[in-house]
């Protein structure tokens, strides 16, 4: 495909009016991965920012520490021309009834995934702006990349444009938090969001580690070693996913060994094959259907009874153990260390 046929746009710094943000008030609601890291970049871009958090919250202390402003939602929401919702899903849709009525006309509602907008969970009135800026990362390397004067990838997208200019100052704000320096690609609310909800189930959180699971149980079935199916079904992993990260298939095919890429080729459509496809057509339709969200939300109601006892089943299985000893083991056990999150904001955004 060339250049020419690519139907996405893409925005850098010069594609940025900064004039859209720099004289408005940021309302960030939580502290958690995404919120602190656009925060604090914000407040480095001289952004006025206040942070809204519970009285309660365990971020309260950290955000202060950090030299931000913090309020509770509500009041954060109040000062805010510009309140990016940056707790989780499931917290989404109260938090917004908590704040809906400090939301003025001209105003901007603005999220870093498309859920609870698209699947009707949170419904703003028509006379607000309704927005989206995604970095494509972990809040820790938003925050890390700022830091290190480098961009992170982001997505943009408007669902409602009260004031005409709801692009021009998601831009604005996508620049202020460093995506612009790598990149932001438009998209719309119902793009972004279900083709993040397949990616994550098909592919990779739910694909990769069903696959994991059962090339390790494949291996100590037959008789080898934990640690041998350990190493060869989930720590080389990385290595592959990295050469893909940085030059796409071809890259990872050209720097395995051709005994590698001759048995990967012809045997991976053997594993994941046409059924393979049909499954994940059919998580696709549960997806586009609202299907799944309705099931999340229902579980969520529930108190996740589901949720639970499927996490606990994949903390307890066998390939855990086995890799937390054996990570212990190595020089490099440290350097994976992650930032905690707070559970006022999502664990991580694939999407986010």
């Amino acid at each position: 495909m060339s250049d020419a046929e690519f139907t996405i746009d893409v925005y850098y710094d010069d594609d940025a009016d900064r004039s859209q943000i720099d004289d408005k008030t940021v309302a960030v609601l939580g502290y958690g991965s995404q919120g602190h890291a656009h925060a604090q970049n914000l407040a480095d871009s001289g952004v006025d920012v206040v942070v809204g958090l519970r009285e309660d919250s365990s971020s309260r202390d950290a955000a202060e520490a950090d030299g931000l402003r913090v309020a509770t939602p509500v009041e954060a929401a109040a000062q805010g021309d510009i309140v990016s919702v940056l707790v989780p899903d499931t917290v989404q849709p109260s938090v917004f009834e908590a704040i809906r009525d400090e939301l003025e006309p001209g105003n901007t509602l603005q999220f870093a995934h498309g859920f609870n907008i698209h699947y009707n969970q949170i419904r703003p009135r028509e006379d607000v702006n309704v927005q989206m800026v995604a970095p494509k990362s972990p809040g820790h390397l938003v925050r890390r990349n700022f830091e290190n004067d480098e961009g992170t990838p982001g997505l943009l997208a408007v669902y409602q444009d009260a004031t005409g200019e709801a692009k021009e100052e998601a831009l604005a704000y996508a620049h202020a938090i460093g995506c612009t320096r790598a990149g932001v690609i438009e998209t719309t609310f119902r793009e972004e969001t279900e083709t993040d909800l397949f990616g994550e189930q098909a592919v990779l959180c739910g694909g990769i580690t069903s696959l994991v699971k059962q090339g390790y149980e494949t291996l100590v079935d037959a008789g080898y070693s934990r640690e041998m199916a350990y190493f060869e079904c989930l720590n080389e992993l990385k290595l592959i996913v990295d050469l893909m990260y940085e030059g796409g298939l071809g890259e990872m095919w050209d720097s395995v060994s051709d005994t590698a890429e001759y048995g990967g080729l012809t045997r991976g459509d053997a594993v994941v094959d046409e059924h393979a496809r049909e499954n994940m057509e059919e998580i696709l339709e549960e997806v586009q259907s609202g299907e799944f969200a309705q099931e999340w939300i229902t579980e969520n109601q529930a108190n996740r009874p589901k949720y639970w006892q499927l996490r606990a089943q994949e903390e307890n299985h066998e390939i855990e153990e086995v890799g937390a000893r054996l990570r212990g083991l190595f020089a490099w056990a440290e350097e994976g260390e992650e930032e905690e999150t707070d559970d006022e904001d999502e664990k991580i955004t694939l999407n986010e």
